[in-house]
C-alpha cells in the first residue's frame, strides 16, 4: 500500500512538472517564430491630398497590396495642408502602427511629422516626395530628374529650334517640384536655345493651372509650349489656352499620365505626359515594408519607371 502511495505521488509530480512545461502560447516553440498573427503588419499611410488623381491611384495600389500580403493598412488624407499632415501622423502613432509610409505635401514641413515617428521606433518610408530631414529608411518614387529631362527632350525635338515656353511648376518645397524642374533646366538651358518668357507656381492644382496661365496669357500670347510640373496644371492651362483660341498653336506637356491627360492626349488638346505609375510607386512601397521589417539592407531610394506618352 506504501508502495502504490509512492507511485501515485512520483506520477502527480510529472503531471505538475508536464503542465509548468506547456505554458506557452499556441503556435510558438523554442525557436523564436510567432505565429501567423503576429506576421500581420499595421500600416500607415499618410497621402498628400487625395483631390488628385495620382494620390488616389498610388493609394489604391498600396491597398491592394497590403490586402494581398495579409497586412492591415490605415491611410490618412492631408488636404494638401502640413499641419494636417502632422496630426494625421500623430493620429496614426496613436493606433499603434507599425511602420509609417508618407507621402509629403512640403518636403522640408514633413520633418516634424517623420520625427516624430522617429521617436516612437516607428519605421518610415517617404514616396513620391522626399523629406529634406528626418531617418528614413527608404525612398520609393519615379526618377523625377529623368522625367523632367525626357519632358525637355520631347519639347526640343518638337519645337526644333528657337521658340518660347512658359513652366508651371508645382508646390514650392516639393521635391517632386525640384527634381522635375532641375531635369527639365538640364536640357533647356544647356541643349537649346529655347526662352522660357515665365515660370510659375501653381501648385499641382488644376484650377491654379488655368489661372496662372490665364495671367500670364494676358502679358504675353506669343508661346509655342507649355511644360507643367504635373497633369492636373497641364490641363488647367490647356482651359485657359483653349479659351484664347490658341490651343492649336501651343504644345502642352504634362507629368503623371493621369486617365485625364491620356483622354486629353487622345483628343489632341495636350502633346504629351511623362508617365509615372502611381499604382506600382504604391505596390512598391508595401513589398518595401517587409524589407524593412525584415531588417534588409535597402539603396537610399528605389527607383520606379517612366515612360513618355504622346498618344
Amino acid at each position: 500500500m506504501k508502495k502504490m502511495l509512492q507511485n501515485f505521488s512520483v506520477l502527480a509530480l510529472l503531471l505538475i512538472l508536464v503542465s509548468a512545461c506547456s505554458t506557452e502560447k499556441p503556435g510558438s516553440d523554442n525557436s523564436g517564430n510567432t505565429n501567423e498573427e503576429n506576421d500581420e503588419l499595421k500600416i500607415g499611410l499618410s497621402i498628400s491630398t487625395l483631390n488628385n488623381p495620382f494620390f488616389v491611384t498610388l493609394k489604391d495600389g498600396a491597398e491592394a497590396a497590403a490586402d494581398k500580403a495579409g497586412h492591415e493598412i490605415v491611410t490618412s488624407d492631408a488636404q494638401d495642408d502640413s499641419s494636417t499632415q502632422l496630426g494625421d501622423v500623430e493620429d496614426l502613432v496613436q493606433q499603434n502602427i507599425d511602420i509609417l509610409i508618407i507621402n509629403p505635401t512640403d518636403s522640408d514641413a514633413v520633418s516634424s511629422a517623420i520625427e516624430l515617428a522617429n521617436g516612437e521606433d516607428i519605421p518610415v518610408i517617404t514616396v513620391d516626395r522626399e523629406s529634406e530631414e528626418g531617418d528614413v529608411e527608404t525612398h520609393v518614387a519615379s526618377d523625377n530628374v529623368e522625367g523632367g529631362e525626357m519632358a525637355a527632350e520631347y519639347i526640343v525635338d518638337e519645337l526644333d529650334g528657337e521658340a518660347k515656353m512658359v513652366e508651371l511648376e508645382g508646390i514650392p518645397g516639393a521635391s517632386a517640384t525640384r527634381e522635375r524642374g532641375e531635369g527639365f533646366h538640364n536640357i533647356i538651358d544647356d541643349e537649346s536655345d529655347i526662352e522660357i518668357t515665365s515660370n510659375q507656381s501653381a501648385d499641382f492644382d488644376r484650377t491654379e493651372g488655368l489661372s496662372v496661365m490665364e495671367n500670364i496669357l494676358q502679358g504675353e500670347e506669343d508661346i509655342d509650349a507649355v511644360f507643367a510640373h504635373n497633369d492636373e496644371m497641364a490641363l488647367g492651362a490647356v482651359e485657359a489656352l483653349e479659351s484664347k483660341g490658341i490651343s492649336d498653336d501651343v504644345q502642352v506637356v504634362g507629368f503623371d499620365a493621369t486617365e485625364d491627360a491620356e483622354e486629353a492626349i487622345e483628343e489632341d488638346r495636350m502633346e504629351a505626359t511623362i508617365a509615372q505609375q502611381p499604382d506600382l510607386i504604391g505596390e512598391t512601397a508595401i513589398e518595401t515594408v517587409e524589407k524593412v521589417m525584415d531588417e534588409e539592407e535597402l539603396d537610399d531610394f528605389i527607383p520606379v519607371e517612366l515612360k513618355l506618352i504622346t498618344e
